[in-house]
């Protein structure tokens, strides 16, 4: 090691060389007299002979090894050898960048837009922000949450259904209130421009998992272009593990931070697609928010473009998803359980249903849905979709095998089914 630690006499200081590996550089003590510049050349047989120990793994390199000369300029370069003028690597697919959240932001922040209620009588209330939204389409379609505007869209006969909303660009449009389904919590908002308007591209919520990145946009508290991130927690939230009756919901569980304005702005993934419509937040405690998942989302869409409302069909049922582990125990308690591997079992029958006309009672299990073997209520759900008025034969497991015919009605009751 003394061939590459040398001391050198000034009249002032002593300063010290480090030489490694064909490049070197002077250590000073940083005296304001101190103005020397030295440089040290190893030859490459000699080089090749020294185990150095950012050589060996354990350490990482504090600068570039090579056998020609080292230009100045590319001193500045750091140990990935990208200098900063240059363009930074760009990440693997499917991997997160530096900039990945600014770029999924970037990508739907422009369609993300504030709704506020429209002034009062004579004009002298000023607009209250009341929540986000989405254009989704050219045509000026905002997507958001019912919630923000059933109050101006039926409850308040001076706004007529009429809502403002302000753009990322700051042009303002009075937004009609064309659909909103209270039991989803979506609505359906038209503005008129005649210059372009941006959109957000909508996603799918199908494949996601819990631990993907997301990130939630909108207007808290009035906060226009507000970014917030985070993972997704739950994919399959059920509405009754929220204690909300009614018809059977799924949420997307997240963490991102969301606040009161953020109702109906977008869930985003990280290539930028809308995945989900923020809804609510448990105010009593951190890191627990909801969003409606964006496949969800579209089906009750196609229900507005069909028919203006949602039609959902009826049968009377309440019904609950059975595991292995859940049969086990029902076997345990009443040896007459039927021998099943999986299916729905029917707690309750509601009186006067199509269900109960049609023969169902409490305790049945539900093994099979119009031709379809079935072992959750969402495979029924998604068999059923708008059949209103269609006979489904179902195959019930009790004793022995019953097969019972429902006729299902347009929905008139806040059961499950």
């Amino acid at each position: 090691m003394n061939h590459f630690l040398r001391k050198i006499s000034t009249p002032h200081r002593i300063a010290a060389i480090a030489a490694a590996a064909g490049s070197a550089y002077l250590l000073s003590d940083g005296s304001r007299n101190s103005d020397y510049t030295a440089s040290v050349s190893i030859t490459a047989p000699l080089r090749e002979s020294l185990q150095l120990p950012w050589q060996t793994g354990l350490l990482a390199p504090l600068f570039s090894v090579g056998t020609s000369s080292v230009p100045p300029s590319d001193i500045r370069k750091d140990i990935s050898g990208v200098s900063p003028s240059e363009e930074a690597p760009k990440p693997c697919s499917g991997c997160l960048g530096r900039d990945s959240f600014a770029k999924a932001a970037a990508k739907v922040g422009p369609a993300v837009v504030n709704i506020s209620a429209p002034e009062g009588a004579y004009g002298i209330t000023p607009g209250k922000s009341i929540g986000s939204g989405t254009i989704i389409d050219e045509d000026g379609t905002i997507l958001t949450c019912a919630h923000t505007v059933v109050d101006f869209y039926g409850l308040r006969a001076s706004s007529k259904g009429k809502v403002h909303v302000t753009l990322q660009d700051g042009r303002t449009f009075e937004g009609a209130v064309v659909n909103a389904d209270l039991q989803s919590d979506v609505a359906i908002v038209k503005i008129n421009s005649k210059t372009p308007l941006p959109t957000a591209k909508l996603g799918s919520s199908r494949k996601l998992q819990p631990g993907d990145w997301v990130i939630a946009v909108g207007c808290p508290l009035s906060l226009q272009n507000t970014v917030t991130a985070g993972i997704v927690s739950c994919v399959d939230r059920k509405s009754t593990d929220l204690g909300l009756g009614g018809v059977r919901r799924e949420y997307l569980q997240t963490d991102c931070a969301i606040n009161p304005g953020n109702s109906g702005g977008p869930l985003v993934n990280i290539d930028g697609e809308v995945i989900g419509v923020n809804i609510m937040k448990v105010y009593a405690a951190d890191g627990l928010s909801f969003a409606f998942p964006i496949d969800s989302v579209t089906k009750i869409m196609e229900h507005f473009k069909k028919s203006g409302r949602v039609v959902r069909p009826w049968v009377g049922l309440k019904m609950v998803d059975l595991s292995e582990v859940i049969i086990t125990q029902l076997k345990e308690r009443d040896p007459t359980f039927p021998n099943v591997k999986k299916g729905i079992l029917v707690p309750m029958v509601t009186p006067g249903s199509p269900a109960e006309r049609a023969g169902f009672r409490p305790g049945d299990v539900v093994i099979e849905f119009d031709g379809n073997a079935v072992a959750s209520i969402k495979e029924i759900i998604e068999i059923m979709g708008d059949r209103v008025g269609v006979p489904i034969g179902v195959v019930v497991k009790r004793a022995r095998d019953d097969t019972v015919t429902l006729t299902v009605i347009p929905e008139e009751s806040n059961s499950d089914m």
